[in-house]
């Protein structure tokens, strides 16, 4: 293909990525307002899982056409990208106070997503049964959402009694923000992904470099983009209840859904366990004990993730 045919559509895909996660965020920061659940419960539920949805159709493609180690890689993989490199610039950027009410369950979730996937793991396969547990994760998480928005909305309702019913035309413009945004950032994802690597292979980059780097970090660019659209928003508490729900969805349903479509077992490169599980538990551990201890972000806590992110990347290309 032409250069300048990959160049304009490389920059279409960056276009739609831009304009789409403005759409999205907008359309979500409605949602919370209108319905007067907490943005972070509005980031961790309904905004994470619309960003999850490329790694879950990667992951189980990826099974289906006998792609193991790419459809593990992916999710454990996006786990340790939205950790080390979009967290950690969030962070850098806005080092947020966290409600701790919101943020501990769902972070010791998390970890305990992490650390049991290292133990179930270890055998070089994750068997269906035992995977079970991991679901058992998820619906804990799912339940202390719902609570959570049950409290956030009662609380609204109390503080704000007389709040403005919204117009049906505003709510339907609203809600199409939410998902025109969340479709240009899909749409512009897979075409960042598809003429990136294409581009910089006619720049003579190295193959495995841009595996590494643009199918790494593909799939978790709709988490990225709407972080980096909240670090410009101030909508902090968005930005980190969306990677921190992100993460506990890859990490919990993902996985056991792999499992299952692969027969019941599923396999585990020696890769996965040996390097990728050990740095995602390491990250998902640096990024939650300074919050549950002293309730907030700290701008050192995401320069250390960034470097340890940098770091993990190096000897995945050695």
């Amino acid at each position: 293909m032409n250069i300048w045919v990959t160049v304009l559509l490389f920059l279409v895909g960056l276009l739609l990525i831009v304009k789409g996660g403005d759409w999205f965020l907008d359309g979500a920061v409605w949602i919370a307002e209108a319905t007067g659940v907490p943005r972070f419960i509005i980031g961790a539920t309904i905004v994470s899982l619309a960003t999850t949805l490329p790694e879950l159709t990667v992951s189980v493609t990826g099974v289906l056409q006998g792609e193991v180690d790419l459809a593990v890689g992916n999710a454990v993989g996006s786990v340790t990208a939205n950790l080390g490199l979009i967290l950690g610039i969030s962070v850098v950027c806005i080092p947020s106070v966290v409600s701790k009410k919101q943020f501990n369950l769902k972070a010791v979730l998390m970890v305990c997503g992490a650390a049991l996937l290292v133990v179930l793991c270890r055998g070089g396969v994750l068997p269906f049964l035992p995977s079970l547990l991991l679901f058992a994760v998820f619906a804990v998480y799912l339940w202390n959402n719902i609570v959570d928005a049950r409290s956030g909305m009662a609380a609204s309702r109390a503080e704000h009694p007389a709040r403005r019913t919204t117009s049906h035309r505003q709510m339907v413009m609203k809600l199409g923000m939410f998902v025109i945004g969340l479709a240009a950032i899909v749409a512009g994802s897979q075409l960042l992904i598809n003429y990136g690597s294409e581009l910089a292979l006619l720049l003579g980059v190295p193959s495995s470099i841009i595996g590494v780097t643009m199918v790494a970090i593909g799939t978790s660019l709709p988490e990225l983009v709407t972080t980096l659209t909240a670090i410009i928003k101030k909508e902090a508490s968005m930005s980190v209840g969306n990677i921190i729900g992100a993460n506990v969805i890859d990490l919990t349903m993902i996985l056991p859904i792999c499992s299952a479509v692969s027969g019941g077992r599923l396999t585990i490169g020696s890769q996965t366990t040996s390097l990728d599980l050990p740095a995602c538990l390491l990250l998902c551990c640096i990024a939650v004990v300074p919050p549950l201890l002293k309730g907030k972000f700290y701008r050192w806590q995401g320069v250390l993730m960034l470097a340890l992110y940098a770091a993990y990347v190096v000897v995945l290309v050695m």
